[in-house]
């Protein structure tokens, strides 16, 4: 056998294709409308219909528009509910522009003490490289998020609107970026010379940052004027609030009772012991990024019993797998792209993560589920945050089926898990390296 691309292979393949009609029938229709409308199954997508036994009734869909916040999205729409339920609203919406600003703050000085604790690592090795990498990209964790609110409470949409720095992030990440890896250079270089205060160079860096964040996304308020008017109860209002104040007063979760539950089915993570990442974090005192893994089936219970509860669900997932934007139907059957290609795509949900062929990128919110006469889930409604125009009015359906093989994490409050997984949760964590994929970012 050649070890190379032969012209006589070459002439074998394409002789082979071009006798094959069902191949020559995929390339024209792949030519004309691209592969993931070629592949669409139309029977899964009618099989996935936007009904289910257990719904919660959410606010309006929002929209993160050119952004990478949906972990922020979908965390703020979960504690939004509660300030609806709490004043009769029929819908609500908390800045996610607020929780930004300070994400990059928090993320910017995280990622500069990160290299003030790795300055005798060598410059090509590959944790420096994975530290300059992304700095302080838009993604996030539960934990992150729960840090943030803790340190600086959350408030209205109104006491801090989008901007357009905010809707379309690429533009202040880039400068942010920029800025952030020269001041890398700059502490490593003062150590090779022999300086020594470092952390003082390091708060001026976080000064030019903050005024970056201020120029691009406003200025966080102090306090503000809470006011919001209900059909059922009226006009309301609360003057001087605080973020904090306010999460406090309307949301009013204790987060320390809200944990990860993560399915990562590989040989290097045993069920049932918790796990946390090196240097992935934002808020530098804040609590660690921490998870506990069970089995998929784990995962579904305790968010069941959360929904019927009354409430929704934060989670994570692989969204870009085996889904349909238009339809919002996330299911395994819903492109057949291995009939269009004539092959199969066989990896586990394991395997994929193994070989860098899947991970989290995206979080949204579990709103309903369907279940059968006994009790079993067989499909899932989504919330997502981007927008009415995708989806169905900007709600997804996932099949149960993609829910084994594609969510990777679910935050639910500790009364919802059995007293055996209440106690796996009190394990001191496995440590991972900080390029394990269950440290990627929603």
């Amino acid at each position: 056998m050649e070890q190379y691309v032969t012209k006589e292979l070459l002439e074998e393949y394409e002789t082979a294709f071009a006798k094959d009609p069902a191949k020559r029938i995929a390339q024209r229709a792949v030519s004309e409308n691209g592969v993931n409308k070629s592949a669409v199954d139309q029977e899964a997508v009618r099989e996935n219909r936007h009904e289910f036994s257990v719904s919660l009734k959410p606010g309006k869909i929002t929209n993160q528009k050119q952004s990478g916040r949906c972990w922020m999205f979908a965390a703020l729409n979960t504690m939004r509910f509660e300030v609806m339920k709490k004043l009769d609203l029929d819908t609500f919406e908390l800045s996610q522009n607020y929780l930004l600003f300070y994400d990059k703050l928090e993320k910017s000085n995280y990622f500069l003490e990160n290299i003030l604790e790795t300055l005798d690592e060598p410059t090509e090795g590959r944790l420096i490289a994975h530290l300059l990498k992304d700095p302080l990209g838009d993604g996030g964790q539960w934990d992150m998020l729960c840090c943030l609110v803790e340190k600086y409470g959350v408030v209205p949409k109104d006491a801090m609107p989008e901007t357009a720095a905010s809707s379309a992030t690429r533009e202040i990440d880039r400068y942010m970026t920029k800025k952030l890896r020269e001041f890398a250079c700059v502490l490593r270089e003062a150590k090779a010379k022999g300086e020594t205060d470092l952390r003082g160079k390091k708060e001026e860096m976080l000064r030019t940052i903050y005024n970056m964040l201020c120029i691009a996304l406003g200025t966080p308020p102090e306090t503000f004027t809470f006011e919001v008017r209900s059909q059922k109860s009226g006009f309301h209002r609360d003057e001087n609030l605080t973020g904090k104040e306010f999460f406090q007063k309307y949301v009013g979760w204790d987060l320390e009772n809200y944990i990860s539950l993560i399915n990562a089915p590989t040989a290097d993570k045993p069920y049932h012991r918790t796990y946390t990442v090196k240097m992935l974090g934002n808020v530098k005192e804040g609590r660690i990024v921490k998870y506990l893994n069970l089995p998929v089936e784990e995962l579904k219970q305790a968010a069941i019993a959360q929904l019927q509860d009354g409430s929704p669900v934060w989670f994570g997932c692989d969204v870009g797998q085996c889904s349909v934007r238009d339809t919002g139907v996330m299911d395994l059957k819903v492109l057949q792209a291995g009939e269009l290609f004539g092959t199969e795509f066989t990896l586990t949900k394991a395997q994929r993560l193994d070989y860098g062929d899947s991970l989290m990128t995206h979080a949204m919110v579990f709103q309903g589920v369907n279940l059968d006469e006994n009790g079993k889930p067989t499909r899932w409604r989504v919330e997502n945050s981007w927008g009415k125009d995708a989806g169905n009015e900007g709600y997804y359906v996932m099949s149960d089926d993609w829910f084994s093989e594609y969510a990777y994490q679910v935050v639910v409050h500790k009364k919802y898990l059995t007293e055996k997984q209440r106690q796996e949760w009190e394990q001191d964590p496995i440590v991972l390296e900080p390029w394990d994929p269950m440290g990627s970012l929603a």
